[in-house]
């Protein structure tokens, strides 16, 4: 049967269901905001998803029902938002003016300053406040990390955030509207394929994985947005033209996370936030680099497919799938096909993927009792930015001690995520001691050849690639579990 259409886009702005038609596929949620309905609380400070001064939250209905979430919405497209509700820094106040809890702490503890910034401090908070009401310090810093001051410091906003962790959420409009928006969301949803023509281009919302394929026979060039992360960036820096974009965040089918004894299988559409719990208990090395992939809002809107299908030779969970062993499907029309990960990156902006195809899922093998698996991190600020090199680990030593597989991936080494096979190769057979290491780390020159840019130049690459194989090497002496456990992503050689 064929997948019915409608031309308009459905969602809530706060209190307000909004019917839009006309849509641009380059609109971004703050553009919306704020030169269309004057909610000019939601500021604009970077247009890249860094600094946190747009945040909003937005309410979806996923697998675990109506889930809110910070995002940047500089960076979010209107078109991503059918059947979501869009909640901004207004909606806090109540009718007679009175400040939310948040609103009010931020004042009580002297947490804004010049203010710009203020607003998406708040609306973060919130959402944290609404999902974990007594969070602790380490949480509420996680929650900050994508939220960027530069007047006020942060433990006023620290004492904020807890003094209102105090303060029950019970009597919330969001917790106590919470079945109502539930069933008006669910009533938007109506399993309609969403296409709209405007003059700056078109944009398609599928119902359905399935549909979605379709939509991509027809389409076979058409742009695949998922958290727009990165496309929203091509859009804001790089003023690209995406039409025609296919936006894919709200298909349920895309979403699963399966686990069991062979590994985890994770489906393209699963944000890292989602993905969180399952991978850092599948893989506990992976908890503190997961924690590191952006901020709070980029974790929600990013998604697992989305970090592997863009292909970058900076990516930061490739490395580590795979040195895993991952692989990848991929659909088109109706047929898949699984190949390895490694293999998926040809070469730069180059992926094995034929018009028409789209990721579908990753499967990540478990990583056997006894192999050594560990995953690094270099970058030039600790939270929230992209790596000069990521690199990870896994050897496996038989019942003498010698290397019986070595599996060495890194980003930022090559135009691809890449092994080390020269590196790997000089290791296999060999004792796994430190004479051994040394001799292995002068074969990095053989493997790659990295390049100099603005995060990292070209010598301190090779550098810290080579001193981070030494280091996984004496952090797997003795009790090496525990210990490459909790020194595995700390930033810096």
């Amino acid at each position: 049967m064929p997948t019915a259409v409608r031309n308009e886009l459905r969602f809530i702005l706060n209190s307000e269901v909004v019917h839009l038609q006309n849509v641009s596929p380059t609109l971004t949620l703050l553009d919306y905001l704020r030169l269309q309905r004057l909610l000019t609380g939601t500021k604009e400070g970077c247009a890249e998803g860094d600094c946190g001064a747009c945040t909003v939250l937005v309410g979806r209905i996923g697998p675990k029902g109506l889930v809110y979430e910070s995002v940047n919405a500089c960076i979010r497209f209107m078109a991503s938002l059918d059947a979501c509700h869009i909640v901004t820094v207004e909606h806090l106040a109540d009718v007679n003016g009175q400040l939310h809890p948040v609103q009010q702490a931020m004042v009580d503890f002297h947490g804004s300053q010049c203010g710009f910034c203020t607003p998406g401090i708040v609306m973060s908070l919130y959402g944290l406040w609404l999902e974990t009401p007594k969070a602790d310090a380490e949480r509420i810093e996680k929650t900050l990390q994508g939220n960027l001051c530069r007047c006020t410091g942060y433990e006023a906003i620290l004492n904020a955030a807890e003094a209102v962790g105090q303060t029950g959420n019970g009597k919330d409009k969001l917790v106590v509207t919470h079945e109502e928006i539930s069933a008006k969301l669910a009533e938007l949803k109506d399993g309609s394929r969403v296409e709209i023509n405007s003059p700056e281009g078109s944009s398609i919302v599928p119902a359905t994985a399935n549909d979605l394929a379709d939509v991509l026979e027809n389409n076979p060039d058409a742009t695949v947005v998922a958290g727009s992360t990165d496309v929203g960036l091509w859009v804001t820096k790089h003023m690209r033209d995406i039409s025609p974009a296919v936006f894919i965040g709200n298909l349920v089918d895309l979403q699963t996370i399966e686990e069991d004894d062979a590994g985890i299988t994770i489906g393209a559409g699963v944000t890292f936030t989602d993905a969180f719990e399952a991978i850092s208990r599948s893989i506990p090395t992976m908890g503190d680099l997961w924690d590191r992939i952006g901020g709070e809002q980029v974790r929600n809107m990013g998604t697992v497919g989305g970090n592997i299908a863009n292909g970058s030779p900076i990516g930061d969970t490739p490395p580590p799938f795979i040195a895993l062993g991952a692989s990848v499907t991929l659909q088109k029309g109706s047929a898949t096909r699984t190949i390895d990960l490694e293999d998926f990156f040809i070469d730069y902006g180059k992926q094995d993927r034929e018009p028409g195809d789209f990721v579908r899922a990753l499967h990540i093998p478990k990583l056997p009792d006894g192999d050594k698996f560990a995953v690094y991190k270099i970058s030039k600020r600790r939270d929230e930015d992209i790596s000069a090199v990521c690199a990870a680990f896994r050897v496996r030593l038989d019942g003498a001690g010698n290397v019986e597989n070595a599996r060495f991936a890194f980003g930022g080494m090559a135009a691809t995520p890449k092994r080390a096979s020269a590196v790997e190769k000089a290791l296999i057979g060999k004792p796994w001691a430190e004479a051994e290491i040394d001799r292995a780390m002068a074969l990095f020159d053989q493997d790659f050849t990295p390049l100099t840019d603005w995060r990292a130049s070209a010598e301190y690459r090779m550098l810290a690639t080579k001193n981070l194989l030494k280091r996984f090497f004496l952090e797997t002496q003795g009790d090496s579990v525990q210990v490459v456990r909790h020194t595995k992503t700390l930033a810096g050689a």
